[in-house]
């Protein structure tokens, strides 16, 4: 089932991407350089606190899938690093090829004690409610629109942005069992909210139980 749900949202993705999108913008690179470099002015802030988003999220993916069990096919962190630049493109083949394991064998590694730190979910909480708030509280929704209909770019990472934020209580599931939590009205809050569900969610979790060989 994962394979067809999360195939063929990458595949409905890849097409519209490349054939149904607005066409490229000359200034898409110059765009995209400022807002790496953090030269905002002038740059609609909505544009900027999803650019943003865009970089937190696949730190969020990370702090669920980096702790994936031994039984997986495909190492799950190529395709973590690969979000960052290409978002649901990199992510979704690895959710499709994925298997359900609500085990935990793994080593304690220097990164996974960062990733399981409380410390680290309050920074990405933190993060991601400021940009929330700084492209709804400054941002010309007018302008954005307008952007989303005509330029490629800001049309294909709002989709990403939405891509990725609903598929996210998909990896949950098993986490909750990694931690030796069985209550479904869980899953079913975080799914509701799926984003800021998902951040109460890490900064409240509990650590993960070691599986018997």
């Amino acid at each position: 089932m994962n394979k067809l749900i999360f195939g063929g949202i990458w595949l409905f993705f890849t097409i519209y991407a490349f054939l149904f999108a607005p066409s490229n913008d000359p200034q898409t690179l110059d765009l995209i350089v400022n807002l790496s470099k953090g030269n905002i002015q002038g740059i609609n802030p909505l544009v900027v606190a999803l650019f943003n988003l865009m970089g937190i999220l696949p730190a969020i993916y990370a702090c669920f899938l980096l702790v994936d069990g031994r039984g997986q096919k495909l190492p799950a962190w190529i395709f973590v690093v690969g979000s960052f630049g290409f978002g649901a493109f990199a992510l979704l083949p690895y959710l499709a090829f994925r298997e359900n394991d609500s085990s935990w064998f793994g080593e304690t590694t220097w990164l996974l004690k960062i990733l399981e730190s409380p410390f680290t979910s309050m920074i990405l909480t933190i993060a991601t409610l400021s940009l929330i708030f700084f492209g709804l509280n400054y941002g010309d929704w007018a302008s954005f629109i307008q952007l989303w209909q005509s330029n490629k770019f800001i049309n294909v990472m709002s989709l990403d942005f939405c891509c990725l934020c609903l598929c996210l209580p998909a990896i949950i599931k098993d986490d909750l069992r990694k931690r030796g939590i069985s209550n479904p009205a869980i899953l079913a809050i975080i799914s509701f909210i799926p984003l800021l569900g998902t951040l109460i969610y890490l900064c409240l979790r509990p650590e993960l139980v070691v599986s018997e060989s």
